[in-house]
């Protein structure tokens, strides 16, 4: 009986020790102005997947924040084009979650007006507005929030820009993903 419970215990720590240890895919979006840190969300599984894969292969690095509003959003990928929106193959379905929604700091997919309510994969935005844009909500997939960087949204989004809302000085970015453990995340967001 002592062996059972001491044999018990001892998996339980191990359980314990190796759950503090899995690493979570963090997107990092190293730009010309700073970097921004995004945790993916669990309850988003294939824009989560889409965005892994797509920073993964480098897809974005070619790229820039090609739109920037104060208050409404810092949006990045391919550019707002029938092309990007057209293609059966880098359309996703959308993923409302309830609870997930258009906060300060969100990261969302863009889209057309197509009635499906399908995401464009090869584009992403940053919700920059402190009371949030919940007229947003259910109409695009929200799959993700700045942890730490929103300090670099700022800069980005009051960066001078053109009739089209395009930065007149390009804003680059590389866009990664970095694996942290639990405790690596929040020591990198200052908890």
């Amino acid at each position: 009986m002592k062996f059972n419970l001491a044999f018990t215990l001892a998996c339980w720590i191990i359980s314990l020790s190796l759950s503090a240890q899995q690493k979570e895919p963090i997107g990092l979006i190293k730009t010309s102005e700073g970097e921004i840190y995004i945790q993916l969300f669990k309850e988003t599984p294939n824009h989560r997947l889409s965005f892994i894969q797509l920073a993964e292969a480098n897809y974005w690095d070619a790229f820039t924040f090609n739109r920037v509003i104060p208050n409404f959003v810092a949006q990045a990928g391919c550019p707002d084009t029938a092309e990007g929106f057209n293609d059966p193959d880098y359309l996703l379905d959308p993923e409302f979650v309830k609870g997930i929604t258009h906060v300060y700091g969100a990261v969302g997919a863009g889209r057309d007006d197509n009635p499906e309510k399908r995401s464009a994969t090869c584009q992403f935005y940053i919700v920059h507005n402190q009371s949030g844009l919940h007229r947003l909500d259910n109409n695009y997939t929200v799959f993700g929030k700045v942890i730490k960087g929103m300090d670099v949204v700022d800069r980005i989004v009051f960066k001078k820009r053109d009739e089209k809302d395009e930065p007149l000085e390009p804003v680059t970015m590389d866009v990664s993903i970095v694996y942290l453990t639990n405790s690596e995340i929040k020591k990198l967001i200052g908890g």
